[in-house]
């Protein structure tokens, strides 16, 4: 609502607080509905939904990431060339490209995954459905196939891993060389909140594919899943909006907004 946001930083962020109500909803709420009704179930065509869901969401969110961190790089790095680079048409097409690939990764996913036949029973053992819980109720070597999936899409990630890493790398050689203190801060704030949401997105998916199947069990899958696929979403809000001044000003000026007309 407030002008002053209107920069590709805050429409990135849009699309970022879209991807996360959608993605913390798409798991949450149905856990939350099977509490209250003291259920475990869920139907197949509500598996096969929250599948697709969670991986679109999820990997949507990713991308999103990796262009917020080019936003930082051209900000920091190219200020002279930041409207250039990342003007109005731009920034709808690298978030369109975002939401775009999670949509085909996640419709991929699931068309691989419910393909293969199930024979192992009906029963998830964990409190939403992904994809290593349903291929473990398989009974076919077509499973294969989704693990050459999993690899391409891991190595797509592990690029936009690399591609995060080396922004930073530059973001933080030219911050460095910014002769005021002040200057310093106010660069390395606009960032932080970013690197804590990459890190704990990126260290949760990390510890879960690499975790050894021998240690895995039930309760450790549990506690493993619910860091990535609860608390980023959740703790989201909270990160950019304690640090970031322009924000609490926009929320300032919309409170003072709605106290006068109420009056």
């Amino acid at each position: 609502c407030d002008h002053c946001l209107h920069t590709p930083l805050y429409f990135f962020l849009l699309n970022r607080s879209v991807l996360d109500l959608g993605f913390i909803s798409t798991i949450v709420l149905k856990a939350m509905a099977n509490s209250l009704w003291n259920s475990r179930a869920i139907s197949y065509s509500g598996c096969v939904t929250q599948l697709f869901l969670f991986y679109f969401l999820a990997i949507a969110e990713y991308a999103l990431l990796t262009v917020m961190a080019y936003d930082r790089y051209v900000a920091i790095c190219k200020p002279l060339h930041y409207g250039t680079l990342l003007g109005s048409r731009a920034c709808v097409h690298m978030a369109a490209a975002a939401w775009s690939s999670g949509f085909l990764t996640g419709l991929l996913y699931t068309a691989n995954t419910f393909v293969i036949p199930l024979c192992q029973g009906n029963a998830v053992d964990q409190f939403f459905c992904e994809i290593p819980q349903i291929l473990k109720l398989s009974c076919s070597h077509l499973y294969l196939r989704e693990i050459w999936l999993l690899l391409v899409s891991v190595s797509l990630a592990f690029g936009c891993f690399v591609f995060i890493v080396l922004s930073y790398v530059q973001i933080f050689r030219t911050a460095l060389r910014i002769p005021s203190v002040q200057g310093q801060h106010k660069a390395f704030s606009t960032c932080l909140p970013h690197l804590i949401v990459v890190s704990l997105f990126v260290s949760t998916g990390i510890f879960t594919c690499l975790k050894p199947p021998s240690i895995s069990s039930p309760s450790l899958d549990l506690v493993v899943s619910f860091p990535y696929s609860v608390v980023p979403p959740a703790v989201n809000p909270l990160i950019y909006s304690t640090r970031n001044q322009e924000l609490k000003d926009a929320l300032l000026n919309l409170e003072k907004w709605l106290l006068f007309h109420q009056h």
